[in-house]
């Protein structure tokens, strides 16, 4: 009489234990130990590759390969030095002398000036404030343009995906805010804004401390909308990529939704750098002319 279970015997005649172990509970342990290591293997390489330059933002280089001396990129701070950098560069090899018509490049140049000049500074902030911070714009366009696609080239990192240097942005634009109230109104200008005269006193009780909450807010909303934009398309591209490693050839297709996605994160990085300027423009324009 025998009675069996599993892989382990029981022989009733001599009364003899017999346990087997067999090759096929080996393997399973074999396998659980490599579905560890490759799982391991798969965090690995989504941190280093799909998701370099999030999950490492302290660090820049190459992947499986360091080199020292890349390790001057590893702060935001040096991303956005060589954003300014390629900025300036940028708009050297594109500017020539003036020529009537101006040409190529010039030509586009100068649209962008104009375009910026009377369609957001001069509409928003008026004749003559707007055309003393024209400069100002065309900078603050451009630059955060520049470090939104920086982004999206290979071992580099978008310094946008830091609150800290959004909020820096927004920072400089509460700044102006209060510059520009100053040098349109006088120095009673911010005051001025947030207690228009003519309210009654008692309602200036309550009108005043939300009219400061509500200029800091919109500092706020500049800071967390482009962090945010920005930082979603990666998270997305991330996701999307992870699937592809995960589970392996049946997510193939999410590979052309990336690409896909990654055309549109072109899109994003010029309509967020368009955004942040029309919002800073119009946040100016409301605090210095806030009898309007």
């Amino acid at each position: 009489m025998t009675a069996q279970f599993g892989r382990f015997s029981w022989g009733g005649t001599g009364g003899l234990l017999s346990c087997t172990v067999s090759l096929d509970v080996t393997s399973a342990v074999a396998a659980a130990e490599t579905s560890v290591e490759t799982r391991t293997a798969v965090h690995d390489y989504i941190v280093r590759h799909a998701m370099y330059h999030m999950a490492e933002s302290d660090s820049w280089n190459l992947p499986y390969v360091h080199l020292r001396f890349l390790d001057i990129f590893r702060y935001d701070a040096t991303m956005v030095i060589v954003s300014a950098l390629l900025l300036v560069a940028a708009v050297s090899l594109i500017w020539r002398r003036r020529r009537d018509p101006p040409r190529g490049m010039t030509a586009l140049l100068e649209f962008y000036v104009l375009f910026i000049r009377d369609k957001i500074c001069g509409a928003f902030i008026g004749d003559r404030l707007g055309r003393r911070l024209t400069p100002y714009f065309c900078t603050l366009f451009l630059f955060i343009l520049t470090m939104n696609l920086l982004g999206l080239v290979p071992l580099f990192s978008a310094a946008t995906n830091n609150i800290n240097v959004t909020g820096a942005l927004a920072l400089l634009t509460l700044g102006l805010m209060l510059v520009g109230s100053v040098f349109e109104n006088g120095l009673r200008g911010p005051l001025k804004a947030m207690a228009p005269p003519g309210v009654p006193w008692p309602l200036l009780i309550i009108l005043v401390p939300v009219e400061f909450i509500s200029t800091l807010g919109k500092a706020f909303a500049l800071m967390i909308r482009l962090f945010a934009n920005i930082l979603a398309g990666h998270v997305i591209i991330f996701c999307l990529l992870g699937l592809v490693v995960i589970l392996g050839y049946a997510a193939l297709p999410a590979i052309l939704l990336a690409i896909v996605l990654f055309f549109f994160e072109l899109f994003v990085c010029f309509f967020q750098a368009y955004i942040f300027t029309l919002l800073s423009a119009i946040f100016i324009g409301q605090f210095v002319h806030a009898e309007h």
